[in-house]
């Protein structure tokens, strides 16, 4: 049995297939059909909703795709819909907005900017920072596309909600709904059950160990955003699943001396504090990884082991030199991240075992490092190219490097002979393009419809001559002597 509070009420699922999306759940299973599918894969975000989690004394808003979210991941949590934000025959202040400043047209993609909105507005009143900041709204709302209105009434629309922001019904109900999140906050392995297809929701890494082992065949379902495409795009049933969102330990961010440790199943938008302040460029890049939605619920284990070809992170992690700690039963093995991935969407990941954390070497002194990533789109795309370079130059020669790409290859890879180039090399314009002769030598890139195999190649080879430029400026040596 799962259970959770829709809005304020609390729902019980004892026999529910587990296949069943948040999106389905609310349109078929409690006439909930303000919620909106455009996409079904994440993309549009008309299906957006929010989800709250307690973060010790208070409530924690995310916003979610419910169209990428299996219903068995609502378990202890609050679940709030567009119908619930209307109280007492009065619009909340985020509908109310969207209104005033004419900012839904054919109204389609509205529930889902509402929904955003909302979030924004909640998030940035708990940080003690009501009113409006342009960026802020500008990443809240990146992942939610529409068709009608340019988008500049929407950003009116968020201005006025932040800053004539009123208190409201969740503000007054917010002790009586952290009581009944508390009531329901998971205590034991839950299973979600429909006879022939069942979720099971371990809490500790010890049963989910047990569990996987004794159900090797099961899909670990952590973000679901790659895995729920399986259900929604492919039209494939899912007979076992395993969820890793409540074990606590694979959730966990430890800052050490010489590294970070993170848990695999730490969503993305929370690997985010860290990650920026030790590497700049990789907090950019995550900026720019899918949309807050997508972050929000996707994991930076999920990115390593779906072991996608254009995954963002697997470029940058194999370039710091990230390693990846793989457990089966009681057992633990520590595997470089270049070798986990094999060939395309094959991994060293035995039977049974799964990624339990992450292991970041922290920055060191003379390190530079930078992360590209080239998409046709700014916001909520996939790579053409990802590229990562990790340089230390000293004295004028290049002491050590390490560089990988994501587009290039059918896993994410090192350029090796770009690398052996380098080492020893003079920092100079001439050992540059050496380095980009060898990217030849390195990768032979596919044609597809986001880019020919040309233009990855020549691509590839200018982010390495940007990084050379990028590197002669005073303004990046100041961000390179800031890691020291």
């Amino acid at each position: 049995m799962i259970q959770f509070l829709l809005n304020g009420e609390l729902r019980c699922e004892r026999q529910l297939d587990p296949n069943v999306t948040v999106l389905n759940y609310l349109r078929e299973h409690v006439a909930k059909p303000g919620t909106k599918e455009g996409c079904g894969s994440g993309d549009c975000g008309a299906c957006t909703v929010v989800i709250g989690e307690l973060e010790g004394e208070r409530i924690r808003y995310r916003t979610l795709n419910s169209c990428l979210t299996f219903v068995s991941s609502l378990h202890g949590k609050q679940l709030i819909t567009v119908e619930d934000l209307r109280y007492q025959g009065k619009l909340h202040d985020v509908q109310q907005a969207m209104v005033d400043c004419h900012g839904s047209q054919c109204g389609f993609c509205t529930p889902g900017f509402v929904m955003s909105l909302f979030a924004l507005q909640k998030n940035r009143a708990a940080s003690g920072s009501d009113g409006y900041d342009k960026g802020q709204t500008l990443e809240a709302l990146a992942g939610n596309l529409c068709r009608c209105t340019g988008y500049r009434p929407i950003i009116d629309a968020a201005e006025q909600a932040c800053c004539n922001r009123q208190p409201d019904q969740f503000d007054a109900a917010e002790a009586d709904t952290v009581a009944k999140l508390k009531a329901i906050a998971p205590r034991e392995t839950a299973e979600l059950n429909s006879g022939d297809k069942r979720c099971l929701l371990p809490l500790t890494v010890a049963d989910l160990a047990d569990i996987y082992t004794a159900n090797p065949q099961a899909r670990l379902l952590a973000g679901g955003t790659d895995l729920a495409l399986e259900v929604t795009q492919f039209h494939r049933e899912l007979p076992v699943m395993i969820y890793v969102g409540h074990v606590a330990e694979m959730k966990r961010i430890e800052v050490k001396p010489d590294v970070i440790e993170i848990g695999a199943a730490t969503p993305l938008s929370d690997c985010y504090g860290v990650l920026s302040r030790e590497y700049p460029d990789f907090g950019e890049l995550l900026h720019r990884f899918a949309s807050l939605q997508i972050r929000n619920q996707g994991t930076l284990g999920g990115n390593i082991g779906n072991a996608s070809p254009i995954g963002d992170a697997p470029p940058l992690l194999i370039a710091l030199g990230a390693s990846i700690v793989l457990r089966k039963g009681n057992q633990t093995r520590t595997l470089p991240l270049d070798e986990f991935f094999i060939d395309y969407k094959v991994t060293a990941r035995q039977e049974g075992e799964f990624i339990e954390r992450i292991i970041v070497p922290r920055a060191k002194a003379y390190q530079a490092f930078r992360a590209y990533k080239v998409s046709k789109r700014l916001d909520d795309d996939i790579s053409a190219v990802c590229a990562a370079i990790n340089l230390t130059v000293t004295d004028g020669v290049v002491r050590d490097a390490r560089i990988a790409f994501g587009g290039m290859a059918g896993i994410p890879k090192r350029a090796t002979a770009c690398e052996q180039s380098l080492i020893g090399a003079a920092w100079y314009p001439g050992c540059i393009e050496r380095a980009c002769e060898a990217l030849a030598e390195d990768f032979t890139p596919l044609s597809d419809f986001r880019a020919s195999k040309e233009y990855r190649l020549l691509t590839a080879q200018n982010l390495l001559r940007r990084f050379f430029l990028e590197l002669q400026s005073p303004e990046v040596e100041t961000r390179v002597t800031a890691y020291v």
